[in-house]
C-alpha cells in the first residue's frame, strides 16, 4: 500500500515538473527575444543617455515586430506577455527596494493637489468631450480612467468591473499606447526646454503621462533621479484605481441589481494591483534597514534592465495596425485629454510652488 501511495506521488511529481517544462518553452522564445531587445537597448541607452535604455526599449521592439514578419507569430506573444506584464511588475518591485515609506508618504503627500487635479480633469473632460464626439459611455470611461491613472492598467482593472465590449477595449487601449509612445519621445527634451528640475520633471511625468511603463522611461531617460521620483508619484496615482473602480463597480451593481446591490460581488482581487503591494513590502523593507544601502546601486541597476526588457516586450506586441484600428474618434479625445492633462500638470505645480 505504502509503495503504491509512493508512485502515485512520484508519478504526480513528474507530471507537475512536465507542466512546468511545458510552460517554460511557451515562455522561453518570446521572453529571449525581450531580453535580446533589452540587452541592445541597454547598450544604445548608454550611447545616447538623454534617450535611455528604457526608450530604445520600445523603439528596438517596436521596429524588430515590424520588419521581422516572424515575430509576429503567436509562438512568441506569451512571452512578450510575460515580459511586458510580470517582468514590468517585478522591476517596480525591485526599485521599491531604494525608496523608504517615509520618502513615499511625502513625496505622494507633495504631489496630491496636482494628482488630484489632473485627475478630475481627466474625468471630467472625459465625459464631457466623449459626449461631445458622441463616444458610447464605456470608451469614455476607459479612456478617462486610462488617461487620468495608469494607462493600461486603469482600463484592466475598470473593464473588470463595467465589463466593457471588446471594440471599447481595443479603441481605449490603441488610444492610450498611441500617446504613451508621444509621451515618452516628447516629454524629456520638453522638460530639457522648459529648464525643468529632476523633481519638477518626476512630478509633470508622473502625474501627465498615462502608463506606468512609459512614466518609467520618459523619467529615466530625463536624468537625475527624476526616475524614482516620478515612480512614487506614479504608485500613488495608481492607488487612485482603487476608489474609482470601486464607485464604478457600485454603480454598475446598482443598475444591475435595479437599485441594489452586493458588497461580496466586487472583484477586489482585480481592483487593487499586486504589484502595488509588493512596492510597499520592499518599501518597508528598505524602511526599517533590512536592506543594506550598498546594495542599493545593483538593485537600480537591475530594476532599470528589467524595466527595459519589459518595454521591449512591449514594443514587440505592439501592432500599427491596432492603433489605425482605434479610428479618429476615440483618438481625438485621448489627444485632448493629454495636452489638458499635461497643462494642468504644469499649471498646478507652477500654483503650488512645485514646478
Amino acid at each position: 500500500m505504502a509503495d503504491a501511495v509512493a508512485r502515485h506521488r512520484a508519478a504526480g511529481e513528474r507530471a507537475d515538473l512536465a507542466a512546468r517544462g511545458q510552460k517554460l518553452v511557451e515562455l522561453g522564445p518570446g521572453l529571449l527575444v525581450a531580453l535580446v531587445v533589452a540587452v541592445v537597448a541597454t547598450l544604445l541607452g548608454r550611447l545616447v543617455p538623454i534617450v535611455g535604455g528604457p526608450v530604445f526599449g520600445i523603439l528596438v521592439g517596436a521596429l524588430a515586430a515590424a520588419v521581422i514578419p516572424g515575430l509576429r507569430g503567436q509562438v512568441w506573444q506569451p512571452g512578450f506577455a510575460v515580459a511586458s506584464k510580470l517582468v514590468l511588475q517585478l522591476s517596480i518591485v525591485v526599485l521599491g527596494t531604494g525608496l523608504s515609506l517615509t520618502e513615499v508618504v511625502h513625496v505622494g503627500g507633495g504631489s496630491l493637489p496636482v494628482m488630484l487635479g489632473t485627475l478630475a480633469v481627466a474625468l471630467l473632460g472625459a465625459w464631457l468631450i466623449g459626449r461631445l464626439l458622441r463616444l458610447d459611455g464605456d470608451t469614455r470611461t476607459l479612456i478617462g480612467v486610462g488617461t487620468g491613472i495608469c494607462g493600461a492598467s486603469a482600463i484592466a482593472a475598470t473593464t473588470a468591473v463595467i465589463d466593457a465590449a471588446e471594440a471599447d477595449i481595443a479603441y481605449s487601449v490603441g488610444t492610450i499606447f498611441t500617446f504613451n509612445i508621444a509621451a515618452v519621445l516628447l516629454f524629456p527634451p520638453i522638460g530639457h526646454l522648459l529648464g525643468m528640475g529632476s523633481h519638477a520633471f518626476g512630478l509633470w511625468s508622473g502625474t501627465a503621462i498615462n502608463d506606468t511603463s512609459s512614466v518609467v522611461a520618459a523619467s529615466f531617460a530625463y536624468g537625475g533621479d527624476a526616475g524614482s521620483y516620478a515612480i512614487v508619484v506614479k504608485l500613488t496615482r495608481t492607488l487612485m484605481i482603487i476608489p474609482i473602480v470601486i464607485v464604478l463597480a457600485v454603480l454598475r451593481a446598482k443598475k444591475r441589481a435595479g437599485g441594489e446591490f452586493r458588497l461580496a460581488a466586487m472583484p477586489w482581487r482585480r481592483i487593487v494591483p499586486l504589484f502595488l503591494v509588493g512596492f510597499l513590502v520592499a518599501a518597508t523593507l528598505d524602511s526599517v534597514g533590512l536592506i543594506p544601502t550598498s546594495w542599493h546601486g545593483t538593485l537600480s541597476v537591475v530594476g532599470t534592465f528589467l524595466i527595459t526588457t519589459a518595454l521591449a516586450g512591449i514594443g514587440l506586441s505592439l501592432r500599427f495596425s491596432t492603433m489605425r484600428r482605434a479610428g479618429v474618434r476615440p483618438l481625438l479625445l485621448g489627444a485632448i485629454l493629454w495636452v489638458a492633462v499635461a497643462v494642468t500638470s504644469l499649471g498646478l505645480q507652477a500654483v503650488t510652488g512645485t514646478l
